[in-house]
């Protein structure tokens, strides 16, 4: 009886979203792929330990580009393993590099060295290609949506969640709700629920970009229809996140987890301050507890409410009122600009729908029902999204960038593939998950590609650009860990902007 009644309740929500969308237009931004200001891309060894030395594909001669610990001035043992301080560079000593034609060197004083080591800082914008010449090396294929396929993966993702959520229907007979001894019990369920339905949200966000079928109709009405159902905006937040693909890694228009620049009275001394209450090495775990809290539980509905982590240029935003909330240093670059506005409007229609569902729900059945079989699980999907945003674009050796030295490639080049696929000993999670964490550098670089096609994207991508691929061996919990600790604000060195650890590097990298 329970299962039935919160099936009619579901089935009437799916109801009126559904009816909701028919009000709205179907609209797919598109984000054209800026060039680089050159085109010069490099071909280096398949061995683990990068080569320094490679050979320019558009160009006759020798292109340098410094690709490990000891190119970019840092003492190395025999296996490549960074072993602390800095080499001097043509008489600069200690963090004295330089910039010449042998690679991008820079004082590297306060950095600390992920499972990149490095790589990401040793690039120069001459080494950077034009956007055609990536697409060149993608097989055609690999930008062509297929409906059947991608209605095949969302019948995967609905029946696992609906699966799930008969469980927790189950449980709420058998053991209730309101019981603080099944809190744990709870917890568990969302924690698995969370990541299964994770999986719908991914194929949300493959509607956004139009990724997911060439019927725009049915394309936005699935992605309406999922994203409302998680509280996310739909038509609000495809804007905001193509403006986030069209400026990762800047430090005034990126649209997520754009850092704090280093100054007298900010974070990075609120930082020092706990360190010195607690001691280097519990003040940084106390500071790793909290960023990880505002991050995966603050962060999302942060981001929605007031563009938290968002860059400064478009001043103060909400996904549900067009309008900015403070005055925009960049009027131009306004996040909802034109008829952007009405979208935000016909988001908000899915999204009162839900609400009302919400509300109508617990006047019925409680608090504790609705928390225990919606509220938990979407907690742990917000915090799944936050993961991926945050590692994919984030780590404590991978800079940022201003206007001056910004392009579409360099900021999608500067996108982390992460070992997803390792994190449970069969890759169910990265399979459920649609790969999202593991093939982003693709996603990045084409939004347009269907997950299903984005592995043998990157397969072209690391085999043709060795040397600008970024992958991270790192286990996710580790490089989680060391994020949390080591990214608090940066500080500009040369044409990036890079995070400021001085004096900490090895109670960063610690694992404890």
């Amino acid at each position: 009886m329970a299962f039935h009644k919160l099936a009619v309740k579901s089935f009437l929500l799916t109801a009126t979203i559904a009816a909701a969308f028919t009000t709205t237009q179907a609209f797919v931004p598109s984000i054209p792929g800026s060039s680089s200001r050159t085109s010069s891309s490099s071909s280096s060894s398949s061995s683990t330990r990068w080569t320094a030395t490679t050979t320019s594909r558009h160009h006759n001669g020798l292109n340098m580009v410094a690709t490990t610990p000891a190119d970019l001035g840092r003492n190395v043992d025999n296996d490549g393993n960074v072993l602390g301080g800095s080499l001097s560079n043509n008489g600069g000593g200690t963090g004295g590099g330089k910039n010449d034609d042998q690679g991008a060197m820079m004082d590297l004083k306060g950095i600390v060295f992920s499972g990149l080591k490095g790589k990401a800082l040793s690039l120069k914008p001459q080494d950077f290609p034009k956007s055609k010449d990536i697409k060149a090396v993608i097989p055609t294929d690999c930008f062509e949506p297929e409906t059947a396929k991608s209605m095949g993966y969302l019948t995967v993702s609905l029946l696992g969640t609906a699966a799930c959520t008969a469980v927790g229907i189950s449980m709420v007979g058998a053991i209730g709700t309101s019981s603080l001894w099944t809190l744990p019990i709870w917890t568990v369920y969302s924690a698995i629920t969370g990541t299964v339905a994770m999986g719908l949200w991914v194929l949300a966000h493959e509607c956004g970009h139009g990724a997911f079928s060439k019927d725009k109709k049915l394309q936005d009405a699935v992605g309406y229809i999922l994203h409302s159902l998680m509280l996310v905006p739909y038509f609000s937040w495809q804007r905001s996140h193509a403006v986030h693909h069209q400026y990762t890694n800047h430090m005034e228009l990126g649209e997520t987890h754009v850092p704090e620049e280093y100054g007298e009275n900010g974070t990075y001394q609120f930082r020092e301050r706990v360190l010195e209450w607690f001691g280097t090495e519990q003040g940084l775990k106390v500071w790793g507890v909290l960023q990880g809290f505002l991050h995966l539980v603050v962060g999302w509905p942060g981001y929605l409410l007031i563009g938290a982590t968002g860059g400064p240029a478009r001043g103060v935003t909400n996904h549900f009122y067009p309008n900015p909330l403070t005055e925009p240093m960049q009027p131009k670059k306004e996040l909802f600009p034109g008829n952007w506005k009405e979208k935000v409007y016909q988001s908000d229609i899915g999204i009162a729908a839900v609400v009302g569902g919400l509300v109508a729900w617990t006047a019925c059945h409680g608090i504790g029902e609705v928390m225990a079989l919606y509220g938990g699980p979407l907690l742990v999907v917000n915090a799944w999204l936050v993961l991926y945003t945050w590692l994919q674009h984030t780590d404590t050796d991978v800079p940022h960038f201003t206007d001056e030295d910004h392009n579409f490639v360099k900021g999608a080049l500067h996108t982390i593939d992460r070992p997803y696929d390792k994190l449970d000993p069969f890759g169910l999670i990265d399979f459920l998950h649609h790969k999202i964490g593991s093939t982003h550098v693709a996603h990045h670089y084409d939004s347009s590609i269907p997950h299903y096609k984005a592995q043998a994207a990157t397969d072209a991508i690391k085999e043709n650009f060795p040397e600008l691929y970024l992958y991270d061996p790192t286990p996710i919990p580790e490089a989680l860990w060391r994020v949390c600790k080591g990214c608090t604000v940066v500080e500009k060195r040369g044409d990036k902007y890079v995070w400021k650890n001085d004096g900490i590097e090895d109670a960063i990298t610690s694992t404890n």
